[in-house]
């Protein structure tokens, strides 16, 4: 019996040993890319490959729906699939959906959709996200023909020229098509009325640290956009989801509105769960986002409704830049984005491990199959049988400081180096195939196009 991920190429596979989520100990047969069997002794098909589990925690692959790749265009140095996908890979995710827009061109239409599908040479499975913005509203139907999983809309300034903001009737109008065509809107929901004029007035008043920028997106400003937006999808029926949103009130407001039957979720990021407007402030560039971090006592009910909320899932936002884009002593000019992709499912396990904030039986709806079930991506985010062998296997019981050299993202300018971790991905399959190893990447990339429902 080989060790624990090691042995490689497709065919047959058995797992011994390892324990779940919920601290039972198992055996996973896999069979044709696919997982056959779960149980606590499993048969083993003829010529299976054995991987010795014990003392690892196996969980779904990740799956993780809001990730930036950039490329193609003039932004592909910002990250590219390569990078990106290796960085998924060392963190044991094996799905990926990437935003429409810092590519170039944006997947605003079709053309925009072949560019980037050319270029997704990933080692994880991937879907894309189309994207609203003025003007693109007849491109919807098309782009869904070409099988986004989605689209994604900003209410405030996404950054990038060529994906400018939607007015309301620009969301109102794609919503109404978006709703015919069964798929959901995402949405960064945030008031440009008044994080624009907050902005605007600190500029003026020289006002220009860390906390001048936080303090120009104030809490009101993403619950004040989520109920607009939450009123416009309960009259065009479209479903809704909010993205990385940073306040308990913003979970609060959409757990409402499904409640009253409406097709509404949303999602928190590692980075407001796990830093601080403290942490931003001591950080500076590599901590810069929007919504921006909050304080605190936010951050303790953000995860006591996390824990609660059986929809809500935990996203990345992985969304790097050059180094040069995150100096100057101007907040408001430095890019807003944290790499975060490599590190989360390892994040999030040792906060399990810690006993503080969140339990590991959590960890799989939290990490895979909330995302899944949310956006239809068929055969991901569970262990059971039937569904695509994506896996990652995680040793724990010893602690160390995240490096910078272990980060396989383009530019390595990561918030959560010299944290203090207690769960190392170990192995990580894809549809039955190692594609990562003890700190190395394994064979080619090999990553399939996904749409929903297939």
């Amino acid at each position: 019996m080989s060790g624990g991920g090691a042995g490689h190429g497709g065919g047959p596979l058995v797992i011994r040993g390892a324990r779940t989520a919920a601290g039972e100990q198992v055996e996973i047969a896999v069979l044709d890319g696919v997982i056959a069997e779960v149980g606590a002794s499993v048969s083993t098909p003829a010529g299976a490959r054995e991987v010795a589990g014990e003392g690892m925690l196996a969980l779904p692959g990740g799956v993780d729906p809001h990730v930036h790749f950039n490329a193609p265009g003039a932004r592909s140095h910002w990250e590219g699939w390569q990078t990106g996908s290796a960085a998924a890979a060392a963190g044991g995710v094996t799905t990926v959906v990437e935003m429409p827009l810092n590519a170039s061109p944006p997947t605003v239409d079709l053309a925009g959709f072949q560019a980037k599908a050319v270029v997704a040479d990933s080692r994880v499975d991937f879907g894309l996200w189309g994207g609203v913005v003025p003007g693109n509203r007849a491109e919807l139907h098309t782009l869904a023909r070409a099988g986004v999983i989605g689209f994604k809309a900003f209410m405030s300034a996404s950054g990038a020229e060529d994906f400018p903001a939607s007015d309301e009737l620009t969301l109102y109008e794609a919503m109404g098509t978006i709703a015919e065509l069964g798929l959901p809107l995402l949405l960064h929901a945030e008031s440009d009325r008044i994080t624009a004029q907050l902005a605007a007035r600190a500029a003026a008043a020289g006002r220009t640290s860390v906390r001048d920028y936080i303090e120009s997106r104030p809490p009101a400003a993403e619950s004040e956009a989520i109920a607009s937006a939450l009123e416009l999808a309960a009259i065009t029926g479209c479903p809704l989801h909010i993205v990385h949103v940073s306040t308990a009130r913003g979970i609060q407001l959409v757990a409402a509105a499904r409640a009253r039957g409406h097709d509404v979720s949303c999602e928190v990021t590692a980075h407001h769960l796990l830093l601080t407007d403290d942490d931003a402030a001591e950080l500076g560039a590599a901590a810069k986002c929007a919504p921006p971090l909050r304080s605190a006592a936010e951050v303790a009910q953000l995860w006591q409704l996390v824990s609660q909320d059986e929809t809500l899932f935990v996203v990345s936002d992985h969304s790097p830049a050059p180094p040069e884009l995150k100096l100057g002593d101007d907040f408001f000019a430095i890019w807003g984005g944290i790499s975060g992709l490599q590190s989360t499912i390892e994040l999030m396990v040792s906060e399990s491990l810690s006993g503080r904030r969140v339990d590991a039986v959590q960890l799989p709806r939290l990490l895979a199959a909330a995302a899944a079930d949310r956006f239809r991506l068929a055969g991901k985010g569970a262990l059971a049988p039937g569904m695509d062998a994506d896996l990652t296997l995680i040793e724990t019981g010893t602690e160390r400081l995240l490096s910078r050299d272990e980060l396989l993202d383009r530019h390595r300018f990561s918030p959560y180096v010299g944290c203090t971790l207690s769960a190392r991905v170990h192995a990580t399959y894809l549809r039955g195939d190692l594609i990562y190893h003890d700190g190395q990447l394994v064979g080619p990339p090999r990553g399939q196009l996904l749409r929903p429902g297939q």
